[in-house]
């Protein structure tokens, strides 16, 4: 039995240093998940705002519109679909395919970062609204210095969370032949012809980076909470 372990170790490890397919691989899912959760929060942002200050003021009528397609489109579809659509139809032409999964994941993270900046910000009461405007503060303004730093600090934990949702939907990006963490895992696989220790150690690398972000998370609730008193 350990020379079976010990042989399977060499095989899906040492032998012609595959180790290197999990590192690489999750250099490039961390990579994407990082840059696409930027691209998303500036998206939700924009989004979250325009929809926040349609429901409020009943303005941006025709942008919050815009913004309505964009949600129903995005969340109502799969986000490998999305993924093939971008890499295979918008960005044919394309050679460096990170850029291509950072901007599918990125307009995929944003439709749900919009809805959570959104929600903080009606979250915030109308007088912070008025508190402001009585000081001098155009609207613009009022949103920027007084109502989305509170909201922030609201959503703050939800964006975490959507950063790790996110680490685990980058799973897909081997459909456009990417060779992120999952992908690596496949190549082993189809070198040792044995799935149960690439598929295993894909497995326990995403479960030990998502413990970490959570861990993270919690300790950032906990720092919040104190914050308040």
């Amino acid at each position: 039995m350990w020379e079976n372990f010990s042989e399977a170790i060499y095989l899906n490890f040492i032998k012609d240093d595959r180790w290197k397919y999990y590192t690489d691989g999750l250099k490039v899912t961390l990579i994407i998940t990082l840059f696409a959760v930027l691209l998303g929060v500036v998206i939700g942002l924009v989004v979250g705002t325009i929809r926040a200050t349609h429901e409020r003021t009943h303005k941006l009528k025709f942008c919050n519109f815009l913004c309505g397609i964009y949600l129903t489109v995005i969340r109502g579809t799969p986000v490998v679909v999305q993924l093939m659509i971008i890499f295979y139809i918008i960005l044919a032409s394309a050679r460096n395919k990170i850029p291509v999964a950072v901007l599918a994941f990125g307009i995929n993270s944003g439709a749900y970062v919009a809805e959570i900046f959104r929600s903080g910000i009606m979250s915030i009461d109308n007088g912070q609204m008025e508190a402001g405007r009585s000081l001098g503060f155009n609207y613009i303004q009022t949103m920027w210095y007084v109502i989305m730093p509170q909201a922030f600090k609201n959503v703050l934990p939800a964006l975490c969370n959507e950063f790790i949702a996110l680490l685990k939907e980058t799973s897909v990006s081997g459909y456009i032949a990417l060779q992120d963490l999952t992908k690596a895992g496949d190549i082993v696989r189809s070198r040792t012809f044995n799935p149960f220790f690439p598929l295993l150690t894909v497995a326990a690398i995403y479960l030990v980076c998502v413990i970490v972000l959570t861990q993270g998370v919690k300790l950032l609730e906990r720092r919040l909470r104190q914050s308040e008193h």
